[in-house]
């Protein structure tokens, strides 16, 4: 028996069942149409089970691209914060410059390293803007601290805190007179020593610049007096103060162009008579 022979009756099969599924489906007699009905009830069917799987793809693409637009949303919002809080400092230290007697350069602050005892702030401006070491540094809201070091267009700005700080202050209204110093733990509290427990120190009372510092005029707001202790055995009060100035929200200051001591003494000299 050759291949054809042992072949034959299968593909004689093959083609009959061929025919008939051709013939089902080019007719429209009611068993085709029962048949259709039922497969294509069976299709809906097995569709509609999978299809959680396309809503869920889309649901999960739809949830990135939400959450891509939150964030783009979110910046913009910080962005614009950021701006509005610059241009309300801005407002208030032109302000405090067109009221102000002092000669002062206003400057943008490019750094901040307030992480350790020492820290230091450098600004935008210096020897090319007539900055010169020693020059006090401010804010519209107090005493920042001063220059300690100047190169052409920058300037090293020694901060309230840092621990080798020190400036003479007077509280308000009592006239009680101390130096101000950071301990180098807490940013938001300044020690005044060598206030006696014979003066009436409150919370509350406003502590200033006194004026006989070389550095500072007098009356720029250093901090408020958050707590008074007694200290026994000592004659002095431990004082601690809440800054004027948070170094960490700042964007801004003033460098108020003020003489050395020796250059306004000889200046004084000079001028007498």
């Amino acid at each position: 028996m050759n291949l054809w022979e042992q072949l034959r009756d299968w593909l004689l099969l093959v083609a009959l069942l061929l025919a008939s599924v051709v013939v089902m489906a080019t007719q429209n007699r009611p068993l085709v149409r029962a048949v259709r009905a039922e497969t294509m009830e069976w299709t809906a069917k097995i569709e509609s089970s999978f299809a959680w799987v396309g809503r869920y793809v889309r649901a999960v693409e739809e949830n990135d691209a939400l959450r891509r637009r939150n964030i783009e949303l979110s910046s913009e919002v910080a962005r614009s914060r950021a701006v509005r809080t610059q241009n309300q400092e801005l407002r208030r230290m032109l302000s405090l410059r067109d009221t102000s007697q002092a000669d002062m350069i206003p400057a943008r602050i490019v750094t901040k390293d307030i992480t350790r005892q020492r820290n230091w702030i450098t600004l935008d401006v210096g020897s090319t803007d007539s900055v010169a070491a020693g020059m006090p540094v401010i804010h519209e809201s107090g005493v920042i601290g001063k220059v300690v070091l100047v190169s052409e267009h920058f300037s090293r700005v020694m901060p309230f805190l840092n621990t080798d700080f020190r400036v003479p202050a007077t509280i308000i209204p009592i006239g009680a007179e101390g130096i101000v110093r950071w301990e180098g733990d807490q940013l938001d509290r300044l020690l005044l020593q060598h206030v006696v427990k014979t003066e009436p120190v409150s919370t509350g009372q406003q502590v200033v610049t006194s004026g006989h510092s070389d550095i500072f005029p007098p009356g720029e707001q250093i901090g408020v007096i958050d707590s008074v202790a007694v200290r026994p055995g000592r004659n002095e009060f431990r004082i601690f103060l809440r800054p004027a100035v948070k170094l960490y929200r700042i964007n801004h200051a003033f460098v108020i162009r003020s003489l050395p001591p020796k250059e306004r003494q000889s200046l004084e000299a000079e001028s007498i008579p």
